[in-house]
């Protein structure tokens, strides 16, 4: 089959399940224009352990992991099957290389990974596995780990790194729920523009040492786990394609940024 593409996408708020704004049409004509994947690999913010991890479980649970949200929220479900055949294949391949993944049958799908899928895949019909984030372990290696993951695009699965391009919620403006391409305040596209120019540039070593070299780096991401699946994705692209497909803010400051990476980004432009 066609070759999948990478993908990062900002899931923002968990209101986005219920509320899509600008982003849930972009991630819905991302779904319906590419192949359908044989299954799903999720790289999420949400799901942070020191020992690699995959979710074994045939039928993984919809985890509502946040508090304080309208009841509407947490009725909200996504039936997909898990993969229990996919999940031992990627933790052979990250004991080929070292790690020491481990399984665990009881996990579910977080909202950084269920969020998004309502979107792309509404029919929850596609096996979706997830893979946890080590958030002890800096960019270069993040990208590394897609490396070793890349050749799984070439089998149909597809693999979706799910955070936010900027992430301080303590600078959130509550007033602004409404998606806007303006961000509430300039550090915020201040800080993605120096990412896009060296992501477009292919610039992997600037890219790697963001937290130095980025404009309001720290501000942008006060701990960096919303960001380190971006570079999981980069790490797995096949090559050099890049295609920025949503650019709008939420809150004011949040990111809603949504990327491509690799063979396959033709099929979205």
């Amino acid at each position: 089959m066609t070759r999948l593409p990478t993908l990062f996408v900002s899931h923002g708020s968990p209101m986005l399940a219920l509320e899509p704004g600008t982003t849930g049409p972009v991630l819905t004509k991302v779904g319906e224009r590419l192949p359908k994947p044989n299954a799903i690999l999720v790289i999420s913010a949400h799901w942070l352990t020191h020992q690699p991890t995959l979710s074994s479980s045939k039928a993984p649970e919809t985890i509502h992991d946040f508090g304080g949200f309208p009841r509407a929220l947490y009725s909200l479900q996504y039936p997909a099957p898990g993969s229990p055949e996919l999940a031992a294949q990627v933790q052979s391949m990250l004991k080929n290389i070292g790690l020491d993944a481990k399984l665990d049958e009881q996990r579910g799908l977080d909202h950084g990974a269920w969020v998004p899928l309502r979107y792309l895949y509404p029919q929850a019909d596609i096996p979706v596995v997830q893979l946890s984030l080590n958030p002890s372990v800096p960019p270069k290696l993040q990208f590394a780990l897609g490396q070793f993951l890349q050749s799984l695009s070439a089998e149909g699965v597809l693999i979706l790194a799910s955070g936010s391009f900027t992430h301080n919620l303590g600078e959130l403006y509550w007033d602004q729920p409404e998606e806007s391409p303006e961000a509430g305040d300039p550090y915020v596209d201040q800080f993605r523009d120096w990412m896009i120019d060296k992501i477009k540039k292919h610039d992997v070593e600037a890219i790697n040492d963001y937290r130095k070299l980025a404009p309001h780096a720290r501000r942008a991401h006060p701990t960096d786990e919303h960001l380190l699946p971006l570079f999981v994705a980069l790490g797995a692209a096949d090559n050099k394609a890049v295609l920025r497909l949503h650019k709008d803010v939420a809150l004011g400051t949040l990111a809603m940024d949504l990327f491509a990476f690799g063979s396959g980004t033709q099929l979205l432009a």
